[in-house]
């Protein structure tokens, strides 16, 4: 009887094992289509996490540091985060109901714990595992940028985002780091040295709204979906079409409206695979 139940007992803990390995597999899996959709285009491209690239168009080229005035750009590294983690595969919305219907009612729910490689996501992934009960989106945002009156939810902010977001593009050679004094105090500043790079991904943006324009965000890649949502949210959409003459951009303009306009509940009813940009559009848009 023992010699059975010790039989049994490692049958299911091979089992289980197998399950752990199977779900691992399964978000390396989508780690990799992940590396591979943003692979269509040029191979030699460097990959960046959203939160880079949006901190990338919102850097002055020589100066190294994002516009003063600019108090949006930080929520909007944050709602990267999430979005980033939802295409990977580790978080999702709770199912639709009846009584939960609209994007900012449904909580975050963990979908997979395995690590990302990624510091801030991985950060924030432990977060949300250890959260009961679950969060909405709009409460994520915030509880991650320190913007809460909640005392004993302060933990979960997530400091130095903007300064750790640059070290990375540091280590994938397109920004450098410097020291700039300002009268009073020294700032850390990161100056862009591969332009290359920026001038792709502000090319990229710019073609979306206006060569490869689809009139239809279902029929967009999803990360540039999810890019052109937070470059918007973060104040740096016009950064990417300023250099344009005045009819192109008079029309990305007006197209990127016309797009951001939409109604995030209707638009993430017609696709559960984007249904967290669009939450994200919609804890934006009510901020």
């Amino acid at each position: 009887m023992t010699t059975t139940l010790t039989h049994r007992g490692r049958r299911a803990d091979v089992g289980k094992n197998a399950d752990k390995r199977l779900e691992g597999e399964d978000d390396s899996l989508k780690d990799r289509n992940l590396e591979e959709e943003e692979d269509s285009g040029d191979s030699k491209d460097i990959r960046l996490t959203l939160m880079e690239e949006v901190l990338l168009l919102g850097l002055k080229d020589k100066e190294g540091y994002t516009s003063f005035w600019n108090d949006c750009i930080s929520s909007g590294l944050r709602g990267g985060i999430l979005i980033e983690l939802a295409l990977r595969g580790r978080i999702q919305l709770e199912p639709l109901t009846m009584r939960k219907k609209k994007l900012l009612d449904r909580k975050v729910l963990l979908k997979s714990d395995t690590p990302t490689g990624d510091v801030l996501l991985d950060e924030t992934l432990k977060h949300i595992k250890a959260t009961e009960p679950a969060e909405t989106v709009q409460t994520w945002i915030e509880l991650l940028t320190g913007e809460t009156w909640n005392p004993f939810k302060l933990q979960y902010q997530l400091r130095n985002v903007r300064e750790r977001v640059a070290k990375n593009l540091v280590e994938k050679g397109i920004l450098t780091t410097e020291k700039q004094n300002f009268l009073l105090f020294d700032m850390t500043t990161h100056p862009v040295t591969n332009t290359t790079e920026k001038q792709r991904l502000v090319k990229k943006l710019q073609e979306s709204v206006l060569d490869r324009w689809v009139n239809n965000p279902h029929r967009m890649d999803r990360r540039t979906l999810a890019l052109l949502v937070l470059a918007h949210s973060s104040d740096v959409l016009e950064n990417v079409f300023t250099a344009l003459a005045d009819d192109k951009y008079d029309t990305a303009m007006n197209r990127s409206k016309d797009l951001l306009d939409l109604d995030p509940d209707v638009e993430a009813a017609k696709a559960s695979a984007t249904e967290m940009i669009w939450a994200v559009l919609a804890a934006f848009n009510k901020s």
